[in-house]
């Protein structure tokens, strides 16, 4: 398959639009990061996405927006809760799960009674999904299992030749996938941190509670709830091992490993000024939000580079601490250390 490269023009992403609603597969930024997106209301469509990421079919997908009336029409019932969550956070980058109606196919929600709604911020995205005319359904544009796309290159790199086009519009700004919250139940209940944290959440519905599953793995008989709880995510070729906890204590125990596999190509992700001998060092940022918008790439880049072990530097500092941690922990295998 010939997959075309478009700009942002609003004849390319006119022509993307049609591309979709044909049947097709896109790929697009958001403000999280790039979705492979197909029509929403065409099982085969999704089919074809599943097969694109390599994708386990009981993962269900999250269906992509362009205005917020057409919301409604998707699900069976709103909430007081859900409501005030829908507008305090749509549009950006928050995903909620309500009671499906009977427009989405079960192939979209890997058969629950469920569906996953986001309305993005961005621009690009949004107009999309308009020329396409349907609500869109897109998981991450990477093959699965692999550290999510937050540029264009990472895209070109996973999926051409798997799908139809993919439109660049730059680096992603949140840089990891959209918060999701269960609100198809009594009580509202997060399900991945990202963009919107936890605390945000808790100002418009106080009742919320964190499914203890976002630092864990589910078993191989647990069905997940939304994408990301249950598979290998975001995961390089590189063995990742998280060193968490004061700066000056996690120094010394990278130093200490990478003395031990002084055999190996060794990598260190940093979020400090600490420097490491004989290791590839990448610098995630400062904060937990740059640590966030920063993280995939970083990680993509190791594996560029030949990186065997990368040793993940982590000490929580703002509101994306979770959001970081879920991500961390999964793409390394919940393989984490606290000094």
């Amino acid at each position: 398959m010939e997959t075309k490269i478009f700009g942002t023009d609003d004849s390319l992403v006119a022509e993307a639009g049609r591309i979709i609603a044909r049947g097709g597969l896109v790929a697009f930024p958001t403000e999280t990061v790039y979705g492979l997106g197909g029509s929403a209301f065409c099982a085969e469509s999704v089919r074809k996405i599943y097969a694109a990421k390599g994708r386990p079919s009981d993962n269900p997908l999250i269906v992509h927006i362009a205005d917020i009336a057409e919301l409604e029409p998707l699900t069976a019932e709103i909430s007081d809760s859900a409501r005030a969550l829908i507008n305090a956070f749509m549009p950006g980058p928050f995903t909620i799960i309500l009671k499906k109606s009977g427009k989405i196919p079960n192939e979209v929600t890997a058969g629950m009674d469920t569906v996953a709604i986001r309305f993005p911020e961005n621009e690009t995205a949004r107009r999309l999904i308009k020329a396409a005319g349907v609500p869109v359904a897109a998981p991450s544009a990477n093959i699965s299992g692999k550290p999510s796309p937050t540029k264009v290159q990472h895209v070109i790199d996973d999926m051409t030749g798997r799908i139809d086009a993919i439109i660049d519009g730059g680096d992603c700004a949140v840089g990891v996938e959209s918060t999701i919250v269960d609100a198809s139940r009594e009580v509202p209940v997060l399900l991945r941190p990202g963009g919107i944290t936890y605390e945000m959440i808790r100002e418009i519905a106080p009742d919320t509670v964190v499914d203890p599953n976002i630092l864990q793995s589910l078993k191989a008989d647990e069905r997940p709830l939304c994408p990301g709880m249950k598979y290998k995510h975001y995961a390089p070729d590189a063995e990742v091992t998280v060193i968490e906890g004061d700066m000056g204590a996690v120094k010394a125990e990278i130093d200490k490993r990478l003395a031990e596999n002084a055999d190996k190509i060794c990598g260190v992700l940093t979020m400090s000024e600490n420097c490491y001998d004989s290791a590839v060092i990448l610098h995630g940022g400062i904060t937990n939000r740059e640590y966030a918008k920063n993280l995939f790439a970083c990680l993509r880049k190791f594996d560029e580079l030949g990186v065997q072990i990368v040793y993940a530097e982590f000490e929580s500092r703002d509101g994306y601490g979770l959001a970081i941690r879920n991500r961390l922990y999964k793409s390394a295998a919940q393989r984490v250390i606290r000094v």
